[in-house]
């Protein structure tokens, strides 16, 4: 199972980001996907959950209205779109799937 995201950098306050994750080693059409976020001296925490069509999204209460899940099953392919970014959204952000986790990429947004 591989994992491996991109499309993170360092941005300013307002601006906007697509994340993307290319998995591969795995059923990626029919696994649940999922990002997440890890900010300097927080725990990790939950950002968004796409079901395996796409069809079923979830996002945390920060992310609602800014961010968005999507995936495309024919590239074996998840993206996280951030438009609105926020300082506080600053964090180094993973995918998850596949019982597996991507090494992260870093997001880091300037006032």
């Amino acid at each position: 199972v591989q994992l491996v995201e991109s499309g993170g950098g360092l941005v300013q306050a307002g601006d906007s980001l697509r994340l993307s994750c290319a998995a591969s080693g795995f059923a990626f059409s029919s696994s649940g996907m999922s990002w997440y976020r890890q900010a300097p001296g927080k725990e990790r925490e939950l950002v968004a959950v796409i079901n395996t069509f796409g069809h079923s999204t979830y996002y945390a209460d920060s992310v609602k209205g800014r961010f968005t899940i999507s995936r495309d099953n024919a590239k074996n392919t998840m993206y996280l779109q951030m438009n609105s970014l926020k300082p506080e959204d600053t964090a180094v952000y993973y995918c998850s799937g596949g019982n597996s986790w991507g090494q992260g990429t870093q997001v880091t947004v300037s006032s």
